[in-house]
């Protein structure tokens, strides 16, 4: 299934989908469920933008590569060039969007990587590992330190976090971010997963919010 950025008026957003910048353990009770240390500064990785796909009516995962984990983030769409550095001004301005998204991992498999020292990019960009719902304007939201991002799974509440409780807030992130590789529009950044992962299965009912701003009803095709 194509991937293309919309809004959540179903306006296109003419930007071509770039690279997909993550950080990883960004919330201290999602590293602990998962026995990892804090990180002492910013630990980022990429996606390549062909990982992505939309969370429309539904999704598929992996059924042959051991357990798919969600993992709900807020997701910030760049809409300006960015690069070494900017200050938190250039940064705010070039935020053209919020949405929810999940970013899908195969958990085995990153276990074993891990134990070897190896890169998680298998684990972490497969076909279909970035699942982006449509964003609301970046002007829409004033107070980024206090978005809420939340999964229900089959009537469940599993995720329920908020950007306040950030390791790294969003703008001092993205300006870490463009210090170490140039930002480009239509690239996009997930800022981090809140405690909660878990497994996903097909068949799962899922409601993705970016809470008092949008809403999405999902499956696991």
């Amino acid at each position: 299934m194509s991937y293309q950025h919309q809004y959540v008026d179903g306006t296109t957003v003419h930007f071509p989908l770039g690279k997909v910048v993550c950080i990883g353990r960004n919330y201290a009770e999602h590293a602990k469920e998962l026995n990892n240390p804090v990180p002492s500064e910013p630990l980022l990785f990429i996606k390549p933008g062909s990982c992505v796909v939309p969370l429309d009516s539904g999704f598929a995962i992996p059924e042959d590569r051991g357990s798919v984990h969600y993992e709900a983030e807020i997701a910030v769409l760049i809409g300006k060039p960015l690069s070494k550095k900017p200050d938190a001004e250039e940064v705010r301005d070039a935020i053209s969007g919020f949405a929810p998204a999940l970013d899908l991992t195969l958990r085995d498999v990153q276990a074993r990587l891990k134990e070897k020292g190896y890169p998680w990019e298998i684990a972490k960009s497969f076909d279909g590992a970035c699942v982006l719902a449509p964003f609301v304007p970046g002007d829409a939201i004033e107070d980024l330190a206090d978005i809420g991002i939340r999964l229900v799974i089959n009537g469940e509440i599993r995720q329920d976090g908020n950007s306040r409780d950030m390791l790294n807030p969003i703008v001092a992130m993205i300006q870490h971010m463009a210090g170490h590789f140039a930002l480009q529009p239509g690239d996009v950044i997930l800022t981090g997963t809140p405690v909660g992962v878990g497994a996903l299965n097909k068949g799962d009912e899922l409601v993705l919010e970016l809470v008092g701003h949008s809403s999405f009803t999902s499956r696991v095709l």
